[in-house]
């Protein structure tokens, strides 16, 4: 089974900016990693593999420090990995991000399975394997936390829709977004990272000069649909009552404060 992986590289501090003109993340100069979310579906592919002696890819759009991020793929057991890096692919919405993707995964080869994380930690709107397996008119399902059986033709999963769960036959190629339950993420390789040698040959880096439809306005900010009206970091409540008192006045201090908080 060939098993595509998609992963982003999100902030690594919750202290981000935000550009006032354009609405987009400012990302130069903060740490990164990659979305935690993503690893659990990279663990599923390479599980997977393992089982049916296949292969897996990562794949990831983003500027050229991403490659880090795909290097930990590789550390972590995946075969190979490719980043989508160019200018005109910045700003997207995730409809534009779905179809740079969709652009892509033609040209890296057959692919039976594609895995996507069930949401970014930056973005968090949960759309973008959706929208992908649209444009590339593959079955898909979210939230799953199971894969019951599996079989060359297609594979059973189930999926949580929190107020029920869902069993569903998917023929294959198909796409589905892991929930953060299905299982246990591994930690990279020390092993592995000194065997694989020069990463940079892993690492197939694609442009827009790369893809059949090099029409700039289909990608990026050019070609979002949405775009954000506004956006701005979460308000931090640093404020702190201590009390040192035991029992009875320590009761009577919690109700008056959660009384004046309007909590009760």
């Amino acid at each position: 089974m060939n098993i595509v992986v998609c992963v982003k590289q999100v902030p690594g501090t919750a202290s981000v900016d935000v550009d006032p003109v354009t609405g987009i993340l400012k990302r130069d100069g903060i740490p990164s990693k990659m979305n935690p979310y993503d690893l659990y579906a990279l663990e599923l592919a390479l599980t997977l593999a393992s089982g049916t002696g296949g292969t897996v890819r990562t794949i990831s759009m983003g500027p050229p420090q991403a490659q880090d991020m795909l290097a930990e793929t590789l550390f972590m057991g995946a075969d190979s990995a490719v980043l989508l890096s160019d200018r005109r692919f910045a700003g997207a919405d995730v409809s534009a991000t779905a179809y740079t993707l969709s652009q892509a995964l033609p040209m890296i080869g057959n692919y039976d399975l594609i895995l996507c994380g069930k949401q970014t930690t930056d973005g968090d709107t949960a759309q973008v394997g959706a929208e992908l397996a649209e444009f590339l008119n593959i079955p898909h399902a979210g939230y799953v936390v199971e894969i019951t059986d599996i079989t060359d033709k297609g594979l059973v999963i189930r999926s949580n829709m929190e107020d029920s769960i869902q069993t569903e036959y998917l023929p294959l190629p198909c796409l589905i977004c892991t929930d953060s339950r299905i299982n246990t993420p591994r930690l990279p390789s020390y092993k592995k990272k000194k065997s694989l040698g020069n990463i940079d040959e892993r690492i197939q880096i694609l442009t827009l000069a790369d893809f059949q439809d090099k029409d700039e306005t289909h990608y990026g900010l050019a070609g979002s649909p949405t775009q954000v009206e506004r956006i701005f970091p979460p308000a931090k409540n640093e404020e702190k009552v201590i009390y040192r008192s035991f029992g009875e006045p320590m009761a009577q201090q919690l109700f008056t404060l959660l009384s004046r908080l309007k909590f009760i």
